[in-house]
């Protein structure tokens, strides 16, 4: 079966909604942004339906939904730890080549593989043609869906990805380490020099697009992530965090002098760190929970999938 009747034989015969969409994509084939993509490429759209998996799954998103500590036991469990060392042995070689080249430390690309993929075991069963069609003809955010819709288009056109292998997450990133395609367009990289950004069977290419893209998002090469920390209280009133928050940075000089430590009481600055470090607070479980200040890397890390209980099973399994 072609992908297209593949498409088409797995839901009911087209509705209104189906015809509502065709329409819908008629009119963004019609923009400028669409020229660039020929009508034979088009045609993996004929006559593709909704998925409606696709916008149930768009307000249910685990890592928005999950308490902090469930979506930790599922992403920062021993059989990950366990088999990120293995892989990290593995792939031992072109890990340090990627350090080298990228200036990211090897255990966090291996831990951006671990939570997106499961190292590749959890790349998504849906067809990403189809995906990003009935995203940007439903639900809210259309107008980004649209795009990514486009730049997939392209790397079908551009012989990339074969359209039917084209297969990733219900939002549309595929690969190892699950790049949406107008990510994979501006960072993926030919990393083994075969002549292709292959990033869905290919490790190599994978692992060091992810060092791209962490260093385009701000990666500081040999920098901490964050600390955990210690809050004071004053006569048995908790410490004022209202205002405060993953973006409002200030100096660790000045979180100093406002008596918070490491949260086994040294100071922030010891083991070398410079006190003119900016660090936000984050409170992922409420005052009650853990304490953590934050850096620039942990924001390069949110930045691949804009959750703080994301970059935090990120940072802790690396």
């Amino acid at each position: 079966l072609s992908l297209v009747t593949a498409l088409v034989l797995s839901v009911a015969p087209a509705d209104t909604s189906s015809k509502q969409m065709q329409s819908c994509l008629r009119q963004l084939r019609a923009t400028k942004a669409a020229r660039s993509i020929k009508s034979t490429t088009w045609r993996w759209l004929d006559d593709v339906t909704p998925d409606s998996r696709v916008l149930a799954s768009l307000d249910a998103q685990p890592e928005f939904t999950l308490p902090i500590w469930d979506y930790f036991a599922v992403m920062v469990d021993q059989e990950r730890i366990d088999d990120g060392h293995i892989l990290m042995e593995r792939h031992r070689t072109t890990l340090e080549r990627v350090s080298r080249r990228y200036g990211v430390d090897p255990a966090t690309v291996v831990a951006v593989w671990g939570v997106e993929s499961n190292f590749g075991k959890g790349r998504g069963g849906y067809h990403i043609l189809r995906s990003l069609a009935t995203l940007s003809c439903n639900g809210r955010r259309q107008a980004y869906f649209r795009k990514e819709l486009l730049a997939a288009l392209r790397i079908v056109q551009a012989g990339h990805v074969a359209p039917a292998d084209f297969v990733g997450s219900w939002a549309g990133a595929f690969g190892q380490t699950q790049f949406m395609p107008s990510t994979f367009e501006r960072l993926a990289v030919d990393f083994d020099g075969d002549g292709k950004r292959a990033l869905m069977d290919n490790v190599p290419d994978a692992l060091a697009s992810t060092a791209n893209y962490l260093r385009n998002a701000g990666w500081r090469r040999g920098a901490p992530w964050g600390l955990e920390v210690r809050l004071p209280t004053s006569n048995g009133a908790p410490f004022p965090y209202a205002k405060e928050g993953r973006r409002v940075k200030h100096s660790l000089r000045d979180w100093s002098a406002r008596g918070v430590t490491r949260v086994d009481g040294m100071p922030l600055d010891a083991d070398g760190l410079k006190d003119s470090t900016k660090a936000g607070l984050l409170l992922p479980a409420g005052i009650e929970g853990p304490a953590f200040l934050v850096m620039r890397n942990f924001d390069a890390v949110y930045s691949y999938n804009a959750a703080v209980s994301y970059a935090l099973a990120i940072v802790h399994l690396a």
